[in-house]
């Protein structure tokens, strides 16, 4: 999930796997695949870089030796 901010200021967290596409119009608009949409205030390309450093992150902590079980 990333954390955006809608127009009114108001912050929310969006889950990218509900994600359809983006909308540069000239605000940034993002489709949901359940048919919904919210205008943000960040751009296109901040969206994309936020995007870019969530998958990162969940790919490094996939690369990491899991927990030892709890006796």
């Amino acid at each position: 999930m990333i954390l955006l901010t809608k127009l009114n200021n108001q912050k929310i967290l969006v889950n990218l796997e509900t994600v359809k596409y983006v909308e540069s119009v000239p605000d940034t608009l993002i489709f949901f695949t359940n048919g919904e949409s919210v205008m943000v205030k960040e751009s296109v390309e901040v969206l994309s870089e936020a995007v870019l450093t969530y998958q990162v992150t969940v790919f490094k902590r996939s690369q990491e030796p899991a927990a030892a079980p709890i006796p």
